[in-house]
């Protein structure tokens, strides 16, 4: 989901993926396996990018945390089950 994002904007603004792997100091490689979605980010790329692209880290940030969600879940009953634990949880102590 987050690369599909960071491609979007990268693309929008007219960027090249070595520009962003530039701002990152990471390889081309890496930016286009993140927008494969091959590749997770770590959040301290978040930031740079949220400026680079001129919008905000909390977007960003709960993209990225939704794919990290995604990795470590499979598509069982359990997992939505457990889903809906965790949003009675955050709703509950908002």
């Amino acid at each position: 989901m987050l690369g599909n994002r960071l491609k979007e904007l990268r693309e929008s603004n007219g960027y090249v993926q070595r520009e962003v792997a530039a701002l990152l100091h990471v390889d081309t490689a890496f930016i286009s396996k993140t927008e494969k979605g091959e590749k997770l980010l770590n959040e301290i790329h978040l930031k740079p990018l949220a400026k680079f692209y001129k919008v905000s880290e909390s977007e960003l940030k709960s993209i990225w945390l939704a794919d990290r969600i995604l990795k470590i879940v499979d598509k069982s009953n359990e997992t939505a089950n457990a889903l809906k634990i965790v949003e009675k949880y955050f709703n509950l102590n908002k």
